[in-house]
């Protein structure tokens, strides 16, 4: 039996497509990623409004990473008896409560509770959005499917930041946080008018998310995803050391790389929703490599600027095939519980995003940008030799 029909007999499969849930999933994707990353954007009004240093000002980017990863490990057991339809559209409402605290707030202990309302719209709605999809679409169908929702992520990657910024400086943070309310409402009368019902399947594991890794590809997998969502966030945290101290780059080439890498995250995005459908583990492991020369490429021609702009470019792309395959083959390696697999995907995420930025603030200090590239190579080496001996017979 292939793992197409494996999906189509263990997930309710409609016999059409539900195209307009699915964008109305894409469309609360941005919103989240969008809300979520908008104080990187605002950090220096914020704080010096709230009258909080920039660190202070910072954790509200931390606390709702956090919450998030905790979220991740609870949802699919929690609301496992609660029609999924009505799970997504609470998670718009808590997306649009904790923009307006935000707007609101007088104090930073108020905008730390909005984020954590936003932290477990994030986790909740990640964990689940996997399965959401596969309901929403044929079996055949649901690489494209993914590949449309996650979309949001690089379209909120290349817009929200400078846009953000941007618009802050016009008409106050406060206002930028008002508007994201209203993207959130947005996305919930979207999802409210196309999103079926969706009754709850009652297969999540009893023994919780955590007892999926007592399958052994699931092992492999989850390693393989820290290996290269540490390498990833490693390398990205420090890109812009890299350009300005290694490349040296000027302020215009710098924002033209940043946009290369966005738009290029986008591109791979879509490119995923065609490869996967062809093989999931090969595209994630051949992308790894590809991740892995790029770093090589970039450590050893960081002083020639359009081989560096070629560079952060490919890895933008090979990035941005990222959730969309990782996604494919969670619905493939427990497609008769997805739910939990998402969740374990997504805490395994905010672990290695953690580990990343940690990690690579250790190496950067130790050998600087360019030690922390070669570090983020050879993980991406590691995670696309593991996908490809150990990975590759379940995608």
């Amino acid at each position: 039996m292939s793992l197409t029909t494996e999906v189509a007999d263990e997930v309710s499969s409609p016999a059409r497509p539900a195209w307009g849930a699915v964008f109305a999933m894409a469309f609360g994707v941005f919103s989240l990623i969008t809300a979520e990353f908008l104080p990187v954007s605002l950090l220096t009004p914020m704080a010096q409004s709230l009258g909080v240093s920039e660190g202070q000002a910072g954790q509200t980017v931390t606390i709702t990473a956090l919450v998030a990863l905790f979220t991740s490990l609870i949802t699919a057991s929690i609301t496992r008896r609660i029609d999924r339809r009505i799970v997504m559209l609470v998670f718009s409402l808590l997306l649009i409560a904790s923009a307006l605290m935000v707007a609101l707030a007088g104090n930073l202990t108020t905008i730390l509770l909005a984020r954590v309302l936003l932290g477990m719209a994030i986790g909740g709605f990640w964990t689940l959005s996997t399965a959401i999809t596969m309901r929403l679409v044929p079996a055949d169908q649901v690489p494209r499917a993914l590949s449309i929702v996650f979309s949001g992520i690089s379209l909120a990657t290349i817009i929200a930041t400078p846009l953000g910024s941007y618009l802050g400086g016009l008409v106050g943070w406060r206002n930028i946080f008002m508007l994201t309310a209203g993207l959130g409402a947005v996305a919930l009368l979207w999802q409210f008018f196309t999103l079926p019902a969706m009754p709850a399947e009652n297969k999540a594991r009893s023994g919780g998310v955590l007892d999926l890794l007592r399958i052994g590809v699931m092992r492999w997998g989850m390693l393989a995803v820290i290996m290269m969502f540490t390498g990833h966030f490693a390398f990205f945290t420090y890109l812009r050391p890299f350009l300005e101290g290694v490349a040296q780059l000027n302020l215009n080439q710098l924002s033209l790389a940043l946009l290369a890498f966005g738009v290029a995250n986008f591109f791979g995005t879509s490119l995923a929703g065609y490869l996967v459908t062809r093989s999931v583990s090969l595209t994630l492991s051949g992308m790894a490599l590809l991740m892995s020369l790029t770093a090589l490429l970039l450590v050893s021609f960081g002083d020639v600027s359009w081989l560096v702009g070629v560079g952060v470019a490919i890895w933008g792309m090979a990035f941005g095939s990222m959730p969309t395959g990782w996604s494919t083959w969670i619905s493939r390696a427990v497609p008769d519980d997805a739910e939990s697999g998402g969740g374990l995907l997504v805490a395994t995420i905010q672990l290695a995003i953690t580990v990343g930025a940690a990690a690579g603030g250790w190496m950067f200090d130790l050998r600087g940008a360019g030690g922390v590239f070669l570090a983020s190579g050879v993980l991406m080496l590691l995670a696309a030799l593991t996908i490809f001996s150990r990975v590759r017979h379940h995608g």
